[in-house]
């Protein structure tokens, strides 16, 4: 069990706020928070502050380097640079803890901003809003020319989902998608099988996959129509 790093009292297991001071706790992040600014390299803007981005250095190995607003602390990443981070920074996760899952998910920020489409850092287009994973809690700002925008404190959000086993639950769902859509494509070729195979035993002509089948059937009825008249 470990202690709240704000008062030291006990944390339950899958606890991330301290029931006594309600400190929200740290997750070892791979000291994602060490970085070194330098002169930025292009002009884009924050779309909550309207302010130049400077680019950052967060130092996950060798040279990371990314945008930040320095008043909001929104984050700018290129295309993949965000998937590379969270690879870089969350490793050797194999199963998923369920518990602190829901804790994550339960947890409010109070800082979050109202729902509303933001302008992209580079091209000033409206951005997509795009849930991360399955059951991460963060919407996602996404520009699919130039890349993702976090607001101040997604990234900890992610990362602390990812390292919980979010990453792999999020994954376990996708295949469970992808087994009911064949499972739903094997019972359609089932019923086709099975229809035309009646039609077959009927004596009508079998329609092919163009409809001709089911045309010529028409046909002959209203041949059989008006002779009857």
């Amino acid at each position: 069990m470990t202690n709240c790093k704000n008062c030291g009292a006990a944390l339950p297991e899958h606890t991330l706020v301290c029931s006594y001071c309600k400190t929200r706790q740290d997750v070892d992040l791979g000291e994602i928070h060490r970085y070194t600014t330098a002169a930025p390299e292009s002009k884009r803007f924050c779309p909550r502050c309207r302010k130049p981005l400077e680019t950052i250095n967060l130092a996950a190995g060798d040279k990371f380097f990314i945008e930040r607003c320095d008043t909001c602390l929104g984050l700018f990443f290129d295309p993949g640079e965000l998937e590379a981070l969270v690879d870089k920074s969350v490793a050797h996760v194999y199963e998923i803890d369920h518990g602190r899952l829901e804790d994550i998910n339960r947890v409010k920020r109070s800082d979050e901003y109202p729902v509303s489409y933001i302008e992209c850092p580079a091209c000033r287009k409206l951005m997509n809003r795009l849930n991360f994973g399955s059951r991460s809690g963060v919407i996602i700002d996404r520009c699919r020319d130039h890349g993702i925008w976090l607001d101040g404190g997604e990234l900890r959000r992610i990362l602390e989902w990812v390292k919980a086993g979010g990453g792999i639950f999020d994954k376990q769902k996708q295949l469970e998608m992808e087994r009911l859509e064949l499972e739903q494509e094997r019972k359609n070729l089932q019923f086709k099988t099975i229809e035309n195979a009646s039609i077959r035993t009927s004596g009508f002509p079998e329609p092919d996959d163009s409809g001709r089948g089911f045309d010529l059937l028409k046909l002959i009825g209203r041949i059989l129509g008006a002779v009857v008249r």
